[in-house]
């Protein structure tokens, strides 16, 4: 293995620095002598859920127990409020923290809460602005709560009235200028494109520590840790390391300006060893290596970051020189447990391709081992040789079925984890969007398992060169999803359990001492299961989708249970939005919400619907659909996803279709319904058509056999 691909010591630097420990604060495992007693370090939940994540090691498990597989079945709503007023425009994705019987919670509306935690009374609102970002969580210390805005400041508000203590402006605007604490003293570079300010702050032993993304656009990667007393840099990681900086050659040429490697979501942190453990995305550009030739590190890594000094301890690449968006940033989790008789300190990271890494988190070595395998190649992209791939059991299919969601839409084509692709759309599972993607994973000690909600959706990835999209869900494609309990201490699969939906995009999972686990899905619907094979045992409507953690609490000796429902914006661009925090407790009344109509189980086209009248009966095959003018564009296009004139067309019962490859195009296309198998037109030369009759009422999805990512849709009423 390349040594730079995995390396510990602090003899080398890339502005990074050392930490570690672990675990949270639960009773010993019941299922036997494997999973020892967590250490209380990190401060254990109980009557508290003081962080997203529950306590410093991410375990978002909690030993309440007042909740559990007997007292479920009088769990009811405590009370339920509307932050913004019932606000349907905006998604969110903030997880509540709890101290002292109160939740603190922010919204993407821009405002921070403070709210009594058993009545459900706002005691203080804070706003911080009007420039709108997806906002996951604030952290809490020295009686202060800590957040960011949109304009990338980092606000400390006082944690009684909500009143600012300080706030300071991160990622400044010019992506030339920066502040002396910013830029990078190995060389005075201050990143490039400034990118926006992400994720849940952590806070821990006077200083806070704050992520960012970006990678979309070409910013150069940081993590910063801020002087919680004042607002000051302590210390800023650059993820993209410069001149004379460790890893600086494994990016070709200048390609580091603009690598992104952005920290998206918030980090562990391990008291004893003094570690914060950060993950750290994909390259940059996303889906084509041609330009940044090497490993490219720190994309796609775990790094080992000592807490106070900001220098790297170690880290481990689990995708070495990424084109697919692999990215694998997760919270990760921390672990004591005991292998072959001996207790390692742990640490899972993974997500994206669908298996876990169990790293010893003291010196990043993988505990149950990983072997470099070599993939397929494409020297175009300059593809590493191979791909580390650890011991044990994915969590999910590492190729497209035929079987499930993951079926490829037809014409593409298609590969498992690490195929290549180039100018073709080529499907691809996993996909972008997981594997895991960026829900909060639980480990519960009871049984010793770590549990992870994924997705089963295709992504069909392209270079992005001449206009192409990268990345893109096909159309028409279905979504679904499932959750898996995996053992740490063997990396293996326990079960896997599919569902309907989608459940890896902010659907966190909350294990209680209870034997209960709660998580929410894209429908609005807040489940509580059997941790030991998440058979359900509870079901609440939450109103919209629930796309953060659930958290549980105690006031005056009664549990309670909360989540912040408030919908996504992916996988499906119609989950249903809105503002609905909500807590439980046994004994609750308030009544469920009206349930919304839930997203679409396919990947909708939503062009605004033309009559079949209004198109002449006729599908124009080639052409992007001019709404201004009503007519085809003038224009063939081979590389566009709504190259059909109209590409969403509304049709009676009993309508004769024709769909024209004009004369004025170059080359040949088609249209052939796929799934429902309704119509195949062949191959149509220029000046060719096909002609169908719509006898049957229902939704065609089809597409271009020889250019498949033109897609249209044709509905049947």
């Amino acid at each position: 293995m390349d040594r730079r691909r995995f390396l510990s010591g602090a003899a080398t630097t890339a502005g990074a620095a050392v930490v570690g420990t672990v675990l949270g604060t639960s009773p010993a495992s019941a299922g036997g002598p494997d999973t020892p007693k967590q250490p209380d370090a990190f401060g254990a939940t109980g009557a508290d859920f003081p962080k997203v994540g529950g306590n410093l090691a991410n375990q978002n498990h909690s030993p309440l127990k007042q909740i559990n597989r007997r007292t479920l079945d009088r769990l009811g709503g405590a009370w339920h409020v509307n932050l913004e007023g019932g606000d349907t425009s905006r998604a969110q994705q903030s997880t509540i923290v709890a101290q002292n019987g109160v939740l603190y919670v922010q919204t993407t509306q821009q405002n921070v809460f403070a709210v009594d935690g058993k009545s459900g009374a706002i005691r203080w609102k804070a706003n911080l602005g009007s420039e709108t970002t997806n906002m996951r969580g604030v952290a809490l210390g020295q009686g202060k709560v800590f957040s960011t805005s949109g304009a990338n400041i980092v606000y400390a508000l006082d944690q009684k009235t909500g009143a600012v203590a300080w706030k300071r402006q991160l990622l400044t605007e010019d992506p030339n200028q920066g502040t002396p604490e910013e830029c990078d003293p190995a060389n005075g570079q201050c990143g490039g494109a400034t990118g926006s300010l992400a994720g849940a702050i952590v806070y821990w032993d006077g200083l806070i520590y704050v992520g960012m993304q970006g990678s979309t656009a070409g910013a150069r990667g940081r993590a910063y840790a801020l002087d919680a007393a004042t607002g000051k840099i302590a210390w800023t990681f650059w993820s993209v390391p410069g001149p004379g900086e460790f890893g600086n050659d494994t990016w070709e040429g200048d390609s580091w300006k603009t690598g992104g490697a952005v920290p998206w979501i918030h980090p562990a942190v391990d008291p004893d060893l003094g570690l914060v453990y950060w993950t750290f995305g994909n390259p940059y550009p996303r889906t084509n290596g041609s330009t940044r030739g090497g490993d490219n590190l720190f994309a796609n890594s775990l790094v080992a970051i000592d807490a106070k000094t900001g220098k790297r301890r170690w880290h481990f690449q689990s995708v070495h020189h990424d084109i697919w968006d692999y990215d694998n940033v997760m919270a990760p989790v921390l672990i004591d447990l005991r292998i072959d008789g001996k207790l390692r300190k742990v640490v899972v990271y993974g997500s994206k391709v669908g298996m876990y890494y169990i790293l010893d988190r003291t010196n990043g070595k993988p505990v149950q081992g990983v072997e470099e395998r070599p993939v397929p190649q494409d020297p175009r992209h300059k593809t590493s040789p191979t791909q580390p791939f650890p011991k044990g059991d994915p969590f999910v299919p590492q190729e497209p079925r035929l079987d499930n969601s993951t079926r490829p839409v037809p014409f593409y084509p298609n590969g498992g984890l690490f195929a290549t692709h180039w100018d073709r759309a080529t499907i691809i599972f996993p996909g972008a969007g997981g594997g895991a993607d960026w829900s909060h994973v639980s480990f519960n000690p009871a049984t010793g398992y770590v549990y992870v909600g994924y997705g089963l959706i295709n992504s069909a990835y392209s270079n992005t060169l001449g206009g192409r999209v990268n990345t893109a869900r096909p159309y028409g494609e279905y979504f679904a999803g499932g959750l898996a309990a995996v053992d740490p201490r063997t990396n293996k699969l326990v079960w896997s359990k599919d569902s309907e939906w989608s459940l890896a995009h902010g659907n966190g999972i909350l294990t209680t001492g209870g034997g209960v686990m709660f998580q929410g899905g894209p429908d609005g619907v807040l489940l509580g299961m059997d941790d030991t094979d998440a058979k359900e045992l509870w079901r609440f409507q939450c109103g919209a989708g629930v796309h953060t953690s659930p958290v549980t609490y105690e006031i005056d000796g009664q549990q309670y249970l909360a989540v912040f429902a408030g919908g996504n914006g992916l996988p499906y661009p119609d989950i249903p939005k809105g503002d609905h925090l909500w807590a439980f407790k046994l004994g609750g009344r308030v009544a469920p919400a009206t349930a919304p109509t839930p997203p679409s189980k396919r990947n909708q086209i939503r062009t605004a619907a033309v009559t079949a009248a209004a198109a002449g009966n006729t599908v124009t095959l080639g052409r992007i659909w001019d709404a201004t003018a009503g007519a085809p564009g003038a224009q063939e296009n081979t590389v566009a996803q709504n190259a059909m004139s109209p590409q969403n067309l509304t049709v009676p019962v009993g309508t004769e279709i024709t769909f024209v490859n004009p004369a004025g195009n170059a080359t040949a296309h088609g249209a052939v319904s796929f799934f429902e198998y309704e119509f195949d037109s062949g191959t149509l030369m220029p000046g060719q058509s096909f002609k169908h009759t719509f006898t049957k009422k229902g939704e065609y999805f089809y597409n271009d056999p020889i250019y498949p990512q033109n897609t249209g849709k044709i509905v049947v009423v």
